[in-house]
C-alpha cells in the first residue's frame, strides 16, 4: 500500500496489529475515524487508554473487572459453591451469553500444552486448587475446549483434586472435538452446559481411553 500521508500509515500498521484485522480492514477503520466528529474520535481513544489503564483482573477467579472483585463474584444472587473452570475471558463471556449458568468462574489463562511450552506453573491452577481448598465448593464444571490439550488440562487437575470431597463434571460433547468455545452457538453451548458429565466416566471413556 502506498499513503500520501505518513499519519495514516501508521495508524494503518497500529490496527493491523490486532488479530484477525489485515492491511486493507484497518485502511477502512482509518478512513472511517477520519470522517468522524474530531470529539468522537477523541471519545474513541480516551476509552481505549482508559480500559487499558483501569481495567483489573478479579482476584478471585481471574475474569476481568473494574474492581478487586468482578462482578460475577460480587453478585450474591449467585451460585457460589458451582464454579465453572474456563481457559479464557472469551469462554467466560461466551457462556454468560447462553444464560443457562449461574454459578461463578475461575479462568485458568491458558491450557496444558508441552508442545508450545505451557505448563501448570504457567497457568491459574494452582489458585484454583487454593480456592477449592479455602472455598470447598459444592461442584466443579470444566468448560475447557474439547482437545486434547483442554483434555489433559483436565485430567490433570483432576488427579490433583482426587482426595477433595466435590463433585468434578465436564460439558458434555455439544462442541465438536477440536472445536472452539467462544465460536459455538448459544443453544449448543447451553445443552453442554445442561448435560455435563462426571469426569471419572469423561476419562474412562472418553479422550483419556
Amino acid at each position: 500500500m502506498q499513503f500520501s500521508s505518513a499519519l495514516v500509515e501508521t495508524a494503518v500498521n497500529e490496527f493491523s496489529k490486532l488479530p484477525g484485522i489485515g492491511k486493507k480492514t484497518a485502511l477502512r477503520l482509518v478512513l472511517q475515524l477520519l470522517k468522524m466528529p474530531p470529539e468522537k474520535v477523541t471519545a474513541f481513544g480516551e476509552a481505549i487508554i482508559k480500559m487499558r489503564e483501569q481495567v483489573k483482573y478479579c482476584q478471585r477467579c481471574f475474569n476481568i473487572a473494574d474492581a478487586d472483585i468482578c462482578a460475577v463474584c460480587a453478585n450474591s444472587m449467585r451460585q457460589q459453591q458451582t464454579i465453572c473452570v474456563v481457559e479464557n475471558i472469551r469462554d467466560v463471556i461466551a457462556i454468560e451469553s447462553t444464560q443457562q449458568f449461574n454459578g461463578v468462574y475461575h479462568v485458568l489463562g491458558g491450557i496444558i500444552s508441552p508442545l508450545d511450552g505451557i505448563g501448570p506453573d504457567q497457568l491459574n491452577i494452582e489458585a484454583l486448587l487454593h480456592r477449592v481448598q479455602k472455598e470447598r465448593p459444592e461442584e466443579l464444571i470444566f468448560a475447557l475446549n474439547p482437545n486434547i490439550q483442554g483434555d489433559t488440562t483436565i485430567y490433570y487437575i483432576q488427579k490433583k483434586l482426587e482426595d477433595m470431597p466435590l463433585k468434578i463434571t465436564t460439558i458434555a460433547r455439544g462442541v465438536a472435538f477440536g472445536g472452539e468455545l467462544e465460536y459455538a452457538d448459544e443453544m449448543t453451548l447451553a445443552r453442554s452446559l445442561q448435560g455435563r458429565l462426571p469426569v471419572e466416566s469423561y476419562v474412562s471413556g472418553g479422550r483419556q481411553r
